[in-house]
């Protein structure tokens, strides 16, 4: 349950190595929050992750998740919500693919499609479950402004997360009343080294701080930063033969 501060005591992180998860966490923990299970591929950088946080005083965890293995989800998280209530769960993982290649190569674009999609659906159902059988919790999910509206330059992307967008907002409607709550986070282009700052792009830290707002707020939809939601807002409405030559 939450502490007294109204931070989580608990949270499943699905993908463990995302910086934005990993943001969240560590300010999360900064909040009280003493468990964290991070769901991931085995890999030194999980590792390293889990580690990371058990130096800020949390009891972390590391839980072998695959996003493409829906056969193996039930039992996987089954055996997170087994030992104990689930507070928070944070859907973090993802791929953004390579558009170019990808046009060019079906397999890899279905991949992008079933991580970003399919095994999203598929773990948080899963997670929904077990949230409304425990009678209370979040489910964050993690969007992208991308999936507003087609562009050209990352519509496979765009195209996976718009999906996940819609599923999100309708399991959120389905759980509403239950005790359980789905919030949806839509961060524009999130920094990282060595690449040009796209406009009202983002970074990890930023889209955290959002999540712990949007939680105390009991917020279903949050924007980071928050002009994002006008400008996507105005894009949705500009005719077609316009967008395609705008530099988005």
């Amino acid at each position: 349950m939450k502490d007294a501060f109204g931070a989580p005591q608990s949270l499943l992180l699905l993908g463990g190595t995302s910086a934005i998860g990993l943001a969240t966490a560590r300010r999360l923990i900064a909040r009280r929050t003493r468990t964290v299970w991070l769901a991931g591929r085995p890999s030194p950088e999980l590792a390293a992750a889990a580690a990371s946080l058990r130096a800020l005083g949390a009891e972390a965890r590391v839980v072998p998740f695959d996003a493409l293995d829906t056969d193996a989800h039930a039992e996987r998280l089954g055996q997170v919500f087994a030992e104990g209530d689930v507070d928070l769960v944070l859907l973090a993982f993802g791929v953004l693919g390579d558009q170019t290649r990808d046009e060019s190569d079906p397999a890899a674009a279905v991949r992008v499609a079933q991580t970003n999609y399919t095994g999203a659906v598929s773990a948080a159902l899963v997670c929904a479950g077990a949230l409304q059988a425990q009678g209370h919790g979040s489910l964050v999910v993690l969007s992208s402004v991308a999936g507003e509206r087609g562009r050209r330059a990352d519509f496979i992307y765009g195209s996976s997360k718009a999906g996940l967008d819609v599923f999100a907002q309708g399991l959120g409607d389905a759980l509403h009343g239950t005790g359980v709550h789905v919030m949806v986070v839509r961060p524009g282009a999130v920094r990282t080294a060595g690449r040009p700052d796209a406009p009202l792009s983002t970074t990890p830290e930023a889209v955290a701080g959002a999540i712990e707002l949007g939680l105390r707020r009991r917020s279903e939809t949050v924007w980071v930063p928050g002009p994002l939601r006008l400008v996507a807002s105005a894009l949705r409405h500009v005719p077609r033969p316009l967008h395609r030559r705008l530099p988005v």
